[in-house]
């Protein structure tokens, strides 16, 4: 599951270029947005990555001139997703004692727990060693919360795929920087450890999505009626993602 915003169309018009995947050369007239030719593309797609760069992707019997008039029509929504994109929170570079990090779904502020001896920090109620206090911490405290996401979240996936009946050969516990989970058509569920900063209930929506996706590999209406029947608040946590997502890079 991607953190980008998209926007899509179906094509209607077949144009030059063939079904060769491949990167196609920017309109001269819009700088500000990459043209990207999919062989597996079915639509016309506008994305806005989490680096600010619009990438529109054209469908192996679409033409960029269509891929164009898309962008143009779309302007507007454009303009929306990149004011979103700026006005979400970020978290800090840098991170000391006294910085606000996003734990457990709230904003926690990092505290030296131990004046003495080895060196504590503590996020809420739990308490992290760290090697020193000065400098950045954020090395460190990440590290730490991907080994916990490597125990929690395959158990809790696990559990899930029991409530659910869902057939999954294979957990894997992943440094993702665009997705929050992905689903192989193989049994395989990945999910990134940023989930562990998340809410439980957001943690378990994202494991719900990619547990439905072995029984429904897209995103139709049928799917969406699957993950409402075993996660009937996915739209909240669609919302929190939305708007907390960023806190965390994505």
């Amino acid at each position: 599951m991607s953190g980008v915003e998209q926007q899509d169309f179906f094509g209607t018009m077949a144009g030059p270029g063939g079904t060769a995947a491949g990167p196609l050369a920017p309109a001269p007239v819009r700088p500000a947005v990459v043209f990207e030719r999919s062989a597996k593309a079915r639509r016309y797609r506008l994305t806005l990555r989490r680096d600010g760069v619009a990438v529109a992707t054209v469908p192996a019997r679409g033409s960029v001139r269509e891929a164009e008039a898309f962008v143009a029509q779309n302007h507007d929504w454009l303009e929306r997703a990149r004011e979103r994109q700026r006005r979400r929170p970020r978290a800090a570079e840098v991170w000391a004692p006294g910085t606000r990090v996003l734990w457990r779904g709230e904003l926690a502020e990092i505290r030296v727990a131990t004046q003495a001896g080895p060196p504590f920090v503590s996020l809420a109620a739990d308490v992290f060693r760290v090697s020193r206090l000065d400098g950045d911490l954020r090395p460190t405290l990440e590290a730490h919360f991907a080994r916990r996401a490597r125990v929690e979240l395959p158990a809790r996936t696990w559990e899930l795929a029991a409530e659910t009946g869902a057939d999954v050969k294979q957990i894997t516990v992943r440094n993702q920087r665009s997705r929050w989970g992905s689903c192989s058509a193989t049994g395989t569920i990945s999910l990134n450890w940023r989930l562990v900063q998340t809410p439980d209930t957001v943690r378990d929506y994202i494991i719900y999505h990619e547990l439905m996706h072995l029984r429904e590999m897209n995103h139709s209406d049928r799917f969406w009626a699957r993950v409402g029947e075993v996660c009937p608040t996915w739209r909240e946590s669609e919302r929190w993602l939305k708007r907390h997502g960023s806190l965390v890079g994505l």
